[in-house]
């Protein structure tokens, strides 16, 4: 079974038996690279494979989307919290609506927002395809090893994220 199917698979095994999306993949699949990125903001470009030996987060966001909006305080805190200790939080701005391409609009939410972490502008999709993605917000949670360790769509289930994450840097 190609590995994204066997994601998808597991969220839609999950979403049958509960209303939110989360899950700890029990044979964790290859992280794909971030493809296409037009621009990478709050840094320089990253690489999945440079990434090796910390825990990366990455979380599929667009800056109008009202759940994503509301998930941000929680990823922020996390990338506060733990950006010491190893862990990479990866923003991934794919947007729903034409205006949210815009670079300069995109800035001007992170500058509203207040987000220090890295944010790749994937307009055209590249990488929420790779990641074979649905969904706003979705966060992977990749292990040191560059593989999917986790993941979660929508909102909810913090303290079981923020666990996964504890266990991730453990490792």
């Amino acid at each position: 079974m190609n590995p994204f199917h066997h994601l998808a698979a597991v969220a839609l095994a999950l979403a049958a038996s509960s209303h939110t999306l989360a899950a700890d993949l029990r044979t964790p699949i290859p992280a794909p690279a971030f493809q296409g990125i037009d621009t990478w903001l709050n840094g320089a470009p990253l690489t999945i494979e440079g990434l090796r030996g910390k825990v990366v987060l990455v979380d599929f966001w667009t800056y109008t989307c009202i759940n994503c909006i509301r998930t941000l305080p929680y990823v922020k805190k996390w990338h506060q919290a733990y950006k010491n200790h190893g862990l990479v939080v990866v923003g991934v701005h794919t947007p729903e609506y034409g205006f949210e391409r815009k670079t300069e609009n995109v800035k001007d939410a992170i500058k509203r927002f207040g987000i220090g972490y890295h944010v790749a502008q994937d307009n055209r999709y590249a990488t929420w395809s790779a990641y074979n993605n649905s969904y706003w917000p979705a966060v992977y949670l990749i292990d040191k090893k560059g593989r999917i360790a986790y993941t979660h769509f929508g909102e909810g289930d913090y303290a079981e994220t923020e666990a996964a994450i504890k266990r991730l840097l453990a490792e």
